[in-house]
């Protein structure tokens, strides 16, 4: 038997699947500009006017990061080089903060976000845009200097607490670090980043800032009933316990285990089952939307490679994970102009609900993130098969 357990599933889902990761990686290279900006949001229905199109340098990053994956699957030099577009436009936001010249950050544009907020540089905008450089020097060595690595790094340890939390903001005008907001995914972006870092450059630094997060964040959830579907820090949990032999561990591998299934099971008992009306069945959102499927998958597929072999939630989640991916394959667009995209949601609500005007002119609305993370749960899922193969 596989690490991740016996799956029975039909080549012919496989074989969909795999046509659906070159129809949504081929809809986000036909998106980018010749800048290295993506077309950020459209919507499919021509009546609705889209609203001024801010632009997340967060999404933009972790929109990289798939299409990485995706090249790794299947090589191809359009992709390449849309991936490399993006990495300069990447590259742009990638300033110093005022307090060190040996410190940077993945700012956040006024220019280009078009916010009423200040100036300032997201921790997971750093953490991300970790991943994506990273990612890209798997495709293009050098593509970023280690020095810049190094220092965007640096930013992440500076933004950390004693007790392992982050600040999640860095505004200048409001003093540097600030932590008013806090994100739910932030922590898990920025200990993916720097376990990416420490995979390139073996400095404890990197590896100790990332474990010191995944301990507070179990910690700090160990005695709560139902946790937030933090599929980020699964993600980077995954990639810690590769990382890292048992014997060398920064943290307790039970305290880990134990918090991956707390988030699991958030996850497993939010799926839908829908009879009446079978396009949301599979789902995780009861309205429909199909990135927080997108997302959870994600972090199911995450902690399938890691949970012990024999622990019972395992066949919870390979039948989640297939009805999951079977939502989104309905999902989404699947010929004409929109091919390849993923809509904010599989339906529009009934009239006489409440939110049904602000919910269904969003409706057929596409963002680069809605595409990104089908795209990267759906590879994920072609891993999982093909470690069934093995």
């Amino acid at each position: 038997m596989s690490t991740y357990g016996r799956c029975d599933t039909t080549s012919t889902q496989i074989d969909a699947v795999r046509s659906a990761t070159s129809r949504s990686a081929a809809y986000l290279v036909k998106n980018i500009q010749g800048d290295g900006m993506f077309e950020y949001r459209i919507n499919m229905d021509p009546t609705i006017k889209v609203r001024k199109k801010r632009y997340n340098i967060l999404r933009h990053a972790g929109t990289i990061y798939a299409m990485c994956d995706y090249y790794q699957l299947k090589p191809d030099v359009n992709i390449r080089d849309a991936i490399e577009r993006a990495g300069r436009y990447l590259h742009k936001s990638i300033l110093p903060i005022p307090e060190s010249d040996d410190i940077s950050a993945v700012w956040s544009v006024l220019e280009v976000i078009f916010s009423g907020f200040p100036l300032q540089a997201k921790l997971g905008g750093t953490g991300l845009g970790l991943v994506a450089l990273l990612s890209i020097e798997k495709i293009r060595p050098g593509f970023t200097p280690l020095s810049d690595l190094q220092s965007l790094g640096r930013f992440i340890v500076y933004m950390q607490k004693e007790d392992g939390s982050f600040y999640s903001k860095y505004i200048p005008s409001m003093g540097g670090r600030w932590d008013k907001w806090q994100s739910l995914y932030y922590p898990g972006e920025a200990a993916l980043g720097l376990l990416m870092l420490y995979d390139k450059d073996s400095s404890d630094i990197w590896i100790e800032a990332a474990a010191k997060v995944l301990a507070y964040l179990a910690n700090n959830r160990e005695n709560i009933a139902e946790v937030p579907a933090d599929h980020w820090a699964l993600l980077a949990t995954e990639k810690l316990l590769t990382l890292v032999s048992y014997d060398t561990l920064p943290v307790s591998r039970d305290l880990l285990i134990n918090h991956a299934i707390q988030i699991c099971d958030t996850i497993l008992v939010s799926q839908i089952e829908y009879i009446e009306r079978p396009e949301y069945d599979g789902g995780f959102s009861e309205d429909g939307r199909t990135t927080p499927t997108a997302i959870r998958l994600e972090g199911l597929l995450a902690a399938l490679t890691f949970l012990p072999p024999d622990h019972e939630m395992r066949k919870r989640i390979v039948a989640a994970v297939h009805r999951g991916i079977s939502f989104l394959l309905r999902a989404q667009v699947g010929e004409g102009k929109f091919v390849g995209a993923f809509p904010r949601a599989v339906n529009k609500m009934d009239q006489d609900n409440p939110d049904a005007d602000t919910f269904n002119r969003r409706a057929t609305e596409v963002r680069i993130d809605y595409v990104q993370h089908a795209l990267s749960a759906m590879i994920q899922y072609l891993h999982l098969m093909e470690n069934e193969k093995r």
